[in-house]
């Protein structure tokens, strides 16, 4: 017979280890939610602050360019670096440069600070990605990838709900300029704290812990080309349906706040208010998608995901109202619908010896390519706003439709792989 005190930690371990929540990953993601909680204050009105401090629409669409290429670039060194350190040391070293970055935009109200700055304040987000997802291939198993990811997400997202409401009324009490550098101020704050969480990981000393933890030799690091070679197909099929879909999201990326500050005439209040009601959305739909993804098969969740990133710009260009807006945002935080999924794929079709590798050499290879879409986005945008919406919209269908017949095909052989196994087995039996 269990007493009350042995009933409740049975609850809080078993509820623990449903969302996958090991001590590492528990102190990851509170660092994930303090950094958050500070850059969304001001990262999501990035472009109309370009616009406030005499950028053009080029300058905004090559910030929007710049970001995705840096978290391509980032994206495979930052792997590396955290298998050559140790996840306490570099995830550390990511934040700071991130502090120095804030520090540039808020002490330079021009736009060129903003372009030199994120060289620097992209470092955590961009450098940290394939960090979480070898934590994650490395804590839990196989079949709580999608969680695992999933919970994540959900953190991520809680510090946008509320961030972008607060950051919005800064802007609207102060100006875009001076309340953009209010947010700075905070969000160099929070940065510094999360600094002291990061200081408790615990990092896996011996080569054989680091084997176990996804870690490849130092003799195999910084061989990116062979990472990419060992691509399985399916990684590659889910590569390139990925590349399209994001050129979906990235072409319109840019403009969203613009388009409804400016042409529907929302506060930039009501823009944090749309943030949030996406963020709710997403979270809404991301732990339940997540724990049948897990049980289940998760290219269908991919497939909506993709639906959803297609349908967002076509409703964002049949908007006329801010009720309409919720409407679009809704729908954009739906494709968070089978995202876990389709991060849980990735994991699943790396090499664990060398995950951190061949991660970081997806999102170069995605994010290189894709970061053609904000340029692209700036120069459709110059023609109007429906040429951007409905060039995007038509991007996310030829890499939905890519991606189910890509599913198929990888069904037909593994039921061919499937029936050839059986038949083995009946001759050797006969």
């Amino acid at each position: 017979m269990q007493t009350p005190d042995q009933k409740r930690f049975s609850r809080r371990s078993n509820l623990a280890d449903f969302f996958g929540l090991k001590r590492n990953l528990v102190i990851l993601l509170i660092a994930i939610f303090v950094i958050g909680a500070g850059e969304e204050l001001w990262m999501r009105f990035l472009p109309k602050y370009l616009q406030a401090v005499g950028a053009t629409v080029f300058v905004i669409g090559l910030y929007d360019a710049l970001r995705t290429l840096l978290g391509a670039i980032y994206a495979y060194p930052g792997g590396v670096l955290v298998d050559r350190w140790g996840h306490r040391p570099a995830l550390i070293i990511f934040n700071v440069l991130s502090i120095v970055g804030y520090t540039v935009v808020l002490l330079v109200p021009h736009w060129g600070a903003v372009i030199v700055g994120m060289f620097l304040f992209l470092s955590w987000s961009c450098f940290s990605l394939p960090a979480t997802f070898s934590l994650v291939g490395a804590a839990l198993e196989a079949n709580r990838h999608s969680m695992g990811i999933g919970v994540q997400s959900v953190i991520k997202r809680l510090p946008i709900m509320i961030a972008p409401i607060l950051g919005g009324m800064l802007i609207d009490h102060f100006g875009v300029i001076d309340g953009v550098r209010i947010a700075l101020v905070i969000s160099i704050f929070l940065s510094g704290l999360t600094i002291l969480v990061q200081r408790q990981l615990r990092d896996d000393s011996d080569a054989g812990a680091r084997i176990a933890a996804g870690t490849p030799p130092q003799s195999e690091q910084w061989s990116f080309w062979r990472s990419f070679q060992e691509f399985n197909q399916p990684m590659r099929r889910l590569l390139l349906s990925d590349i399209l879909i994001r050129f979906c999201e990235r072409v319109p990326y840019a403009w969203v706040v613009i388009f409804a500050m400016d042409y529907i005439g929302v506060s930039a209040q009501q823009v944090g208010v749309l943030t949030t009601v996406e963020m709710l959305a997403a979270i809404l739909c991301i732990i339940p998608a997540s724990h049948y993804a897990d049980r289940y098969r998760r290219e269908p969740f991919v497939i909506v995901t993709f639906i959803m990133f297609t349908l967002f710009p076509i409703s964002l260009l049949m908007s006329r109202s801010f009720s309409a807006l919720v409407i679009a945002f809704v729908i954009r935080g739906f494709k968070e619908f089978g995202d876990t999924s389709r991060k849980a794929l990735i994991i699943g079709y790396s090499d664990p010896v060398k995950r951190g590798q061949m991660i970081g050499s997806y999102y170069l290879i995605r994010d290189l390519i894709v970061s053609a879409g904000a340029i692209l986005g700036a120069y459709l945008w110059k023609l109007g706003p429906a040429l951007n919406f409905l060039g995007a919209a038509a991007l996310g269908v030829a890499g939905t439709i890519f991606y189910i017949r890509t599913t198929r095909r990888n069904r037909q052989l593994g039921l061919k792989d499937l029936k050839k196994e059986l038949e083995l087995r009946q001759n050797r039996s006969n």
